[in-house]
């Protein structure tokens, strides 16, 4: 559903009217609290929602946009031109917000803001290939760059298929489904969404009082590798330790469990939670490191009911949000010890 909010009156107006409201977009703009001359990143620009709301928020407001779809970076050129010279909007991931913040001389930074996951603008795109419910290539790459999914269907092995799906889409019959592609591409390429889903669903099966197609968690799976979306959260969460000031505010938006969970086991650490190894045990003291944010909420936001009503792609969004410390960034964890399951990715090209 799309809205156009209100413009805010001073300095910070006009900004252009949105194309449609993100997720939990009151909360966000309440934790980071942007005032006059406030420096936020919108590690995750997309539609420009967070970003134009932010500017609209205050007088000078200043944000910082990463964008790694070339179709949003084109789309978010009116703003900024509308906005003279307050927003800079970069290609690039979030992962590398620490460089691309030094690069575009934008520190010290008073806010941060991810929102996790692929867009409403690339899930209604068929021609990008992020969902079944239209046709279209199996393509899911946000950059449109490096292996396809339609590249990891039909060339992985089986057991690595099968590791993929469980580890990255939860589907417990990971199994299954990864035998069911590989005899259905012994027949012919799988090349498009919908064929990749009708290769499921029969492998599956489908309940009729079952709303969710049988194929959602593969394609959350396909997604997630083709795009290293976890890893690139993993980094976006430390890069984002590194270039807030104390008392800057880092806000976090996730869609499913996974990423909640990174998110939640990596501000529960720099929070000082894990200390104890019980998570009902005291902050670490003594000669642990000190913890390097305070957390705002300790319980996730979600959306209230009307914000589901008129969205329901809202339904399974998670806000956190945390305060950073005066203590210095925290070397970077493993993957284990953030909770990234692992599976067989495909290769990348980092630029």
């Amino acid at each position: 559903m799309t809205a156009e909010p209100e413009a805010a009156s001073g300095d910070s107006a006009p900004v252009a009217a949105l194309r449609h409201i993100p997720v939990l977009l009151d909360e966000v703009l309440q934790h980071l609290a942007p005032s006059a001359g406030s420096r936020i990143v919108d590690g995750t620009f997309g539609a420009g929602g967070y970003t134009g709301a932010l500017l609209a928020a205050a007088p000078d407001v200043r944000v910082l946009a990463i964008e790694r779809d070339p179709d949003a970076l084109a789309a978010g050129q009116p703003l900024v031109a509308q906005v003279g010279g307050r927003l800079t909007l970069v290609a690039g991931r979030f992962g590398d917000l620490a460089d691309i913040a030094s690069a575009n001389a934008f520190l010290p930074v008073d806010g941060v803001v991810l929102d996790v996951g692929v867009s409403s603008m690339q899930l209604d795109q068929a021609a990008r290939g992020f969902s079944f419910m239209a046709d279209g290539p199996l393509d899911m790459r946000m950059e449109r760059d490096g292996s396809s999914a339609a590249t990891l269907v039909n060339e992985s092995d089986e057991a690595d298929l099968a590791n993929l799906i469980f580890a990255f889409g939860e589907e417990r019959q990971s199994r299954r489904v990864a035998r069911a592609i590989v005899r259905a591409r012994g027949v012919k390429p799988i090349e498009t969404t919908r064929e990749l889903a009708a290769v499921v669903e029969r492998a599956l099966g489908r309940r009729h009082d079952d709303d969710r197609h049988p194929a959602t968690r593969t394609f959350q799976a396909l997604r997630i590798a083709v795009n290293d979306e976890l890893g690139e959260l993993a980094r976006g969460l430390a890069a984002a330790e590194q270039i807030l000031a104390p008392g800057g505010c880092l806000v976090v938006v996730t869609f499913h469990s996974l990423e909640d969970r990174i998110v939640k086991r990596f501000l529960a650490r720099r929070s000082g939670r894990l200390g104890t190894g019980s998570r009902h045990g005291p902050p670490m003291t003594g000669g642990e490191r000190a913890p390097s944010f305070q957390l705002v909420n300790h319980r996730p936001v979600t959306p209230s009911d009307a914000e589901q009503g008129a969205n329901p792609r809202a339904r399974s969004a998670k806000l956190r949000a945390a305060i950073r410390a005066e203590a210095p960034a925290w070397e970077a964890e493993s993957a284990a010890e953030l909770g990234l399951p692992t599976a067989p990715l495909p290769e990348r090209r980092r630029s």
